[in-house]
């Protein structure tokens, strides 16, 4: 397999030499913990405090990692990254919130961004997270199998029912929609959700996706378990594979409540777990379809070679890639000009509400080990090529 990544001119392309200078003092600053915790506390300090940091936020890291404030401010980045083949998935990222007209407001801006993936080819992909539609507590306490008072049933049918308002709406306009997973805690509710989704939606191809997080060691399990069912009632699957977002969360509540860690015990394992869930759907591409969500060069080039050795097109599709904007730019920009199905998750949402988006952001590249070195590896590179100081 041609090895493709190292190209930085084709993995910054579109960033102007401030813009590459930016990036390259964001990740040394992410790259050092210290500075991650301090940053953090002080910005949450600051914000709390309502002072006037928003606009410096917003010039720095904000624009870094998120397309705008709103929907129609990410359009100027959609039309730009599509100029070089790479689409976009709108990511309303606001996260947290528990209140009725709070989940209302997530709908009614997720089925905007459906009618936005409707109008334009730079976008295929809508997106939501099942904590945008309802409280995590009562996704835990349905996973649990725990009773409900009445008024939580009622609440509960109030997801159910945003969760078909989207899915049917998205199922009307042929749009594929993405739903994201989350933590361990909430996410056998969300499971049992989705899949009733695709139970309705997918007879014919997958438009409706889950998502695994694949750091967790049951989930190839799973993944096998809901092939099983969905052969025998006749539905496509659609899933996104991705490594996972709450690792020292995940770890931190499972020694405190007494459990088994749901995370994978190594790095190795999570990728090997990775892998092998990529070579079991496109084992089974014929009623599976792949959103290869991963910023690991090793686990692209084995989706690459899988296709190869299949005799797949590049842009068969039912086999996509993903990056997060902001990152991995050397794996999306060159994937795009080899002529696969490439698509960036585009955040945006208000400043101050994008923040814990942010934040996580920020502690995940820390905590992944060579992430951020290999992201300033390429800065450095393509600065070099430039004979930029």
């Amino acid at each position: 397999m041609e090895k493709i990544f190292n190209n930085t001119e084709n993995a910054f392309i579109l960033k102007s030499d401030n813009e590459l200078n930016r990036a390259y003092f964001l990740f040394k600053m992410i790259g050092n913990p210290t500075l991650v915790k301090i940053g953090t506390s002080l910005t949450n300090f600051a914000l709390g405090l309502h002072l006037p940091v928003e606009g410096l936020i917003r010039k720095t890291v904000f624009d870094h990692f998120c397309g705008g404030v709103n929907e129609q401010d990410c359009l100027k980045v959609v039309d730009k990254m599509y100029t070089k083949g790479v689409s976009s998935v709108l990511d309303y990222s606001v996260e947290g919130k528990e209140e009725e007209e709070q989940f209302d407001a997530a709908l009614a801006m997720t089925i905007r961004t459906i009618d936005f993936a409707k109008e334009s080819q730079a976008i295929p992909f809508a997106v939501f997270k099942p904590t945008g539609l309802g409280r995590i507590d009562l996704y835990e306490k349905i996973g649990a199998q725990l009773p409900l008072s009445s008024s939580e049933q009622n609440e509960w049918n109030r997801v159910v029912a945003r969760f078909e308002k989207v899915c049917q709406y998205a199922y009307d306009k042929d749009v594929t929609i993405l739903i994201d997973a989350e933590e361990s805690w909430m996410q056998d509710a969300a499971d049992d959700l989705v899949e009733k989704m695709m139970e309705k939606f997918n007879v014919n191809r997958a438009l409706i996706f889950n998502t695994l997080q694949m750091y967790r060691w049951d989930r190839l399990d799973y993944l096998k378990g809901l092939h099983e069912r969905a052969k025998v009632k006749g539905f496509h699957i659609g899933m996104k594979l991705v490594r996972g977002a709450y690792m020292e969360k995940e770890a931190k509540r499972a020694e405190e409540k007494g459990y088994k860690n749901p995370i994978c015990p190594s790095k190795q394992a999570t990728d090997a777990n990775f892998n092998a869930g990529v070579a079991y759907m496109m084992e089974h591409i014929d009623t599976m379809a792949i959103f290869a969500g991963t910023h690991n060069e090793d686990s692209s080039y084995l989706v690459m070679q899988l296709m190869a050795e299949k005799g797949l097109a590049k842009n068969d599709p039912r086999i996509w890639f993903g990056q997060l904007y902001g990152m991995s730019d050397n794996i999306s920009y060159n994937l795009a000009a080899a002529g696969y199905n490439i698509a960036k998750y585009l955040p945006f949402g208000p400043v101050r509400d994008v923040m814990p988006y942010l934040i996580r952001r920020a502690q995940e590249n820390t905590s992944v080990a060579g992430q951020t070195g290999r992201e300033l590896s390429l800065i450095i590179s393509e600065r070099n090529r430039r004979k930029l100081k």
